[in-house]
């Protein structure tokens, strides 16, 4: 295998350059506040942990997990989820904390792909967790958050299609009972939105005409609160109803906190984490084809760490987001200050003051090699948004130049 070349990276990440760095943690931290003003606080995880707990514990399926051996021949992974790590310290170092426990979060996180996949490695989340309530009022509260926060984050038009794990399972489980292949098979064509797919195997498995149109059926319940009732009408275990009741209520929360419009039933959903119990729901922006945000509810969990608990949360597929998110940039005024070198002391003192009043400040020796020429652009117009001086590829909004002479600002 030939070496790499000095410039090449490792297939599935990136280099992410100022401007796009800038807009990342901006959106960071505008869904930050978001999340604080809604009562959960940070909390921050290693970037590794041990494979025999969390990797184990994790939604991510082995083959898709880092593992690296330490110096002690334990297995460890590189985190990927932060569901799992939290669940970890849900259940150790806040043990003592009572339920509720709302935490939020912002962290890159890590899986391997087939290299032909094209799919990222390496890629930021910022979410929450719920934990401690089993109530239809916290799946409301999650998904309500999390329209909040990806208005926060600038994603101009986007909707949320919310699911129940417990209803698909009620249903597959009664019209294909015993029949476990069958049943996956469904729901990996569900999971992909394969509805085509999913028709063929329903005629390979040569059902009955009143079970074909249960399952054919299902394809159709998308909407608002009619989705709902439709699904009562089927012929389905208590556990399938209880699911759709449970949506039902969880539905009317957000009518009352006023989200409705941005939120789409389809019990069709069927969530990529095992660790699933319950509703599940994911998220998409108008431009894009994938979502920018999943989540659902996880009740068995905590109880792999000692500590059983109910549990719902999301994430944001944060770096996604940058291709949709409009989110201002903060305006930080950008000075140059350029001297002589026997003037260095005094533009360095004058650097160190303006900074203290928030300004960037960038020094130059005069004459250096490579300081090139300065240069004056949009000249007499102050309220240019890309500055008005240019020099070594670079804008300014004020240029400072203390020569052999008396000092002061060209403009």
């Amino acid at each position: 295998m030939s070496k790499p070349k000095g410039f090449e990276k490792p297939t599935g990440v990136k280099d992410y350059l100022p401007h796009a760095v800038a807009k990342l943690r901006r959106i960071e931290h505008e869904v930050l506040a978001c999340m604080r003003g809604w009562g959960y606080e940070q909390i921050l995880t290693p970037t590794i942990e041990y494979y025999d707990t969390v990797g184990v514990a994790s939604a991510t399926s082995d083959q898709k997990l880092f593992k690296l051996l330490n110096q002690r021949g334990t297995t460890i992974v590189l985190r990927s989820d932060v569901t799992a790590p939290i669940a970890r310290v849900a259940s150790s170092l806040l043990k003592e904390q009572p339920f509720p426990l709302r935490l939020s979060y912002h962290a890159n996180v890590f899986r391997a792909f087939e290299e032909e996949a094209g799919r990222e490695a390496e890629f930021f989340q910022t979410g929450v967790e719920l934990i401690g309530d089993p109530s239809p009022e916290a799946d409301a509260e999650v998904i309500a958050l999390a329209i909040a926060s990806l208005k926060a984050a600038g994603v101009p038009a986007f909707k949320m299609a919310v699911g129940h794990v417990g209803f698909l399972n009620g249903l597959f489980g009664d019209t294909l009972p015993g029949r476990t292949e069958a049943q996956e098979r469904l729901k990996d064509c569900l999971l992909q939105r394969d509805y085509v797919g999913y028709r063929a195997v329903l005629r390979e498995l040569r059902l009955e005409e009143p079970v074909l149109g249960e399952l054919e059926g299902l394809l159709r319940l998308r909407g608002g609160q009619e989705v709902c009732d439709q699904a009562l009408q089927l012929r389905v275990s208590e556990g399938a109803r209880e699911a759709i009741r449970h949506l039902c209520e969880m539905w009317d929360v957000l009518g009352a906190y006023g989200v409705q419009e941005h939120v789409l039933i389809d019990l069709t959903m069927i969530g990529d984490f095992s660790y699933y119990t319950g509703m599940t729901f994911e998220g998409y922006a108008s431009q894009l084809g994938f979502p920018v945000c999943s989540g659902g509810r996880y009740d068995n969990l905590l109880a792999q760490f000692g500590r059983p608990a109910p549990a719902t949360g999301f994430a944001l597929k944060t770096t996604r987001m940058l291709e949709v998110a409009q989110v201002g940039q903060e305006a930080q005024v950008r000075a140059l200050i350029r001297y002589a070198p026997g003037r260095r002391r005094e533009a360095l003192e004058a650097a160190t003051e303006l900074r203290a009043e928030g300004l960037a400040v960038v020094t130059e020796v005069i004459g250096q090699i490579g300081s090139g020429d300065l240069e004056t652009a949009n000249e007499g117009r102050a309220e240019s948004k890309t500055g008005r001086y240019a020099h070594r590829g670079a804008a300014y909004d004020r240029v400072i130049t203390l020569d052999g002479g008396e000092g002061g600002d060209p403009a």
